[in-house]
């Protein structure tokens, strides 16, 4: 659990951290996208040249990242092993059955794997960056055209708040009923699975009560400080767009042209 950084936020006075939260919203979105469309090895040696740079900019330290992509590893690395067996094509290294080993697999299990990393690590970089509110804002900003949809906007903003603003205390607190339940002499990570899975249910009951107390307090709070949905709300924090968020996304229409004069010329 203390590996875990999604949904944290770590304060600084980077470039990246003066952002406006819409940009860097889109800016990740815009680059998750492109990362689907590039299919040539100089093209991900740019973009993983690329996402390391704006991990620097960030001013946090690489370790931190590489501790977010940690917990994910192995779930990647069956991924990337499924896509290298189960494709064929150019020059064959080892064949049974139905595994295939290939020169195409590999190719294209070493795209999914900088694929899946690359996307941690820059949606960390937005995460680690942005304050939630911020975040929140910044999604409630895209989402105010579904209004005339009747779609609740307001309503999904507040959820999407807290639900921002309460994961790094779920995992704390996880973590505070481990080591209680480790003082008991519970063990975590032993034996078989069916015992491993048993022995999580004393964290998940406390976790779960503790969540409804909270979930039902913070109701109480917002009741009695007048909180109505249903009604036109101003805002506290005014999101202001800068040169240098337009400067943002004009790097990576520069980098998107870069990769397409990669892949068109090689």
């Amino acid at each position: 659990m203390n590996k875990l950084i999604l949904g944290r936020y770590f304060h600084g006075t980077s470039i990246l951290h003066h952002l406006d939260p819409r940009a860097k919203l889109l800016a990740g979105i815009y680059f998750i996208f492109m990362l689907f469309l590039a299919d040539h090895f100089y093209s991900y040696l740019l973009l993983w040249g690329f996402t390391f740079y704006v991990m620097y900019l960030s001013g946090i330290s690489f370790k931190i990242y590489f501790r977010g992509v940690k917990p994910l590893i192995w779930l990647i690395l069956f991924t990337v092993t499924l896509q290298i067996l189960f494709t064929s094509g150019g020059h064959i290294y080892f064949d049974w059955g139905i595994f295939t080993i290939s020169q195409f697999g590999v190719i294209n299990g070493l795209y999914i794997f900088s694929r899946f990393v690359m996307i941690i690590l820059v949606s960390t970089v937005i995460t680690l960056t942005t304050k939630p509110m911020e975040l929140t804002d910044a999604i409630h900003y895209f989402l105010r055209p579904l209004a005339i949809f009747k779609i609740p906007v307001n309503e999904i903003s507040i959820m999407l708040s807290i639900s921002l603003r309460f994961i790094p205390n779920l995992m704390d607190e996880t973590q505070k009923i481990m080591d209680a339940q480790k003082a008991r002499g519970a063990e975590f990570g032993e034996g078989s699975i069916f015992q491993q899975m048993k022995a999580l249910v004393p964290i998940f009951l406390p976790l779960f009560s503790s969540s409804l107390n909270r979930a039902e307090d913070l109701a109480n709070a917002m009741e009695i400080r007048g909180y109505q949905s249903n009604k036109k709300r101003s805002s506290f924090r005014r999101l202001k767009w800068h040169w240098k968020d337009t400067f943002c996304l004009f790097t990576l229409l520069l980098l998107t042209a870069s990769v397409m004069l990669i892949q068109y010329f090689t």
